[in-house]
């Protein structure tokens, strides 16, 4: 199934089915947690900026504890690359960000 989520700067993102798997089968943890997933692209805590053009959106889902979907925009729309969870906030505050400034 291929889902359109908006993410803050108003671009189209899509997930597809092959994503999804890849996803899943490398991080099998976020198993069912689709909607999630695409939450954190709709209403991140906050957005960084990758390496190569890339994009973190980033959502706190327990004390401690955060949702990273990585995902790249183009001038028409996007697509998620990948999602983790994640504990290490130190290594994503040595990224810029970009939402909210």
């Amino acid at each position: 199934m291929l889902e359109f989520i908006t993410s803050k700067s108003g671009k189209t993102i899509r997930l597809t089915d092959e994503r999804w798997s890849h996803i899943t089968e490398e991080h099998s943890e976020l198993a069912g947690r689709r909607l999630e997933v695409l939450d954190t692209i709709e209403a991140p805590d906050r957005i960084m900026e990758g390496n190569e053009g890339e994009i973190f959106a980033v959502k706190e889902i327990e004390a401690g504890k955060d949702m990273v979907v990585i995902y790249k925009e183009f001038e028409s729309d996007g697509f998620i690359i990948t999602a983790f969870l994640t504990r290490r906030r130190k290594s994503l505050d040595r990224r810029r960000q970009i939402w909210p400034e």
